[in-house]
């Protein structure tokens, strides 16, 4: 869309099929606050290969289409008609991860600090292969338009990791949804690409580690918002905590003791029970 110029790297740092037919493995999941966030449609997976874009790059024209796109500060995406953003937050109210909810299923894009070489996403891929497999998933590397995906068949939900490598930068993307919304085709999977075609990362000049994640920040409307309903949501706990603290405590004991109820005693002849002639 953007209609970038295309450096002579670009097809090192995109590559179509990056792996060896020895990495194929074949096959052996939020607390969130929810805001819509309506925005113009992505379109179709048509022209997947124009994207992810560098922000130094595209950043004249990105201007034309602000209102069009989603800004998290270091990735700008769209959002598909009719998707939901969910905010995942930290304890202390910081945003930590932000998904589109879609009719078919949610998709997660974060962005990590990378070295000026390419390659990351493969390292990344082969670990996160290795892990999800440790935790009984069914894994499989697969060929997308930009190159090694995974798909991962879970206990609670399909998924699919789309990486890709740029200029000190690596994105990814996760696609979940119930069985079968990620496999290659469905309409979960071509949202994704869509997507990913049409993001923007700002890296920034800070130096990172390398696999930091890049910060998410949140447009200041949004993060009024959300800054509201969290502390609306630790006021509510406190005042819980409060009201069962209240309600255990015991009031101040009357001086006169209270009246011991009529019957038998115990006493030299014996017990209560022994009185009764029940023991």
């Amino acid at each position: 869309m953007f209609g970038k110029k295309r450096k002579s790297s670009d097809d090192d740092r995109y590559p179509a099929d990056d792996y060896d037919e020895a990495d194929d493995y074949g096959y052996d999941e939020f607390d969130t606050d929810e805001t819509p966030y309506v925005t113009a449609d992505v379109g179709d997976a048509s022209a997947v290969k124009s994207g992810p874009y560098d922000f130094d790059e595209v950043a004249d024209l990105l201007a034309k289409v602000t209102e069009q796109r989603l800004d998290l500060g270091s990735v700008i995406l769209p959002v598909p008609q009719g998707g939901q953003l969910q905010v995942e937050m930290t304890p202390d109210g910081t945003p930590q991860a932000v998904h589109l909810a879609t009719e078919h299923g949610r998709l997660t894009v974060a962005a990590y600090a990378a070295p000026k070489s390419a390659g990351q996403w493969r390292t990344v891929a082969a670990d996160l292969a290795d892990s999800l497999r440790n935790d009984g998933a069914r894994v499989a590397v697969e060929t997308g338009p930009w190159g090694r995906e995974l798909l991962a068949i879970t206990e609670g939900a399909d998924l699919r990791f789309i990486g890709v490598d740029g200029p000190r930068w690596m994105v990814r993307l996760v696609a979940a949804g119930p069985s079968g919304a990620s496999n290659d085709g469905s309409p979960l999977v071509a949202a994704a690409r869509a997507i990913l075609s049409e993001t923007v990362i700002r890296r920034g000049d800070d130096p990172l580690p390398v696999r930091e994640p890049l910060p998410v920040v949140l447009p200041q409307e949004l993060a009024e918002q959300l800054a509201a309903a969290h502390q609306a949501q630790i006021d509510a706990q406190q005042q819980q905590i409060a009201a069962q603290a209240a309600a255990t405590q015991t009031g101040p004991q009357s001086a006169v003791p209270p009246r011991m109820p009529e019957g038998p005693r115990r006493g030299a002849d014996g017990s209560a029970m022994q009185q009764l002639g029940l023991n």
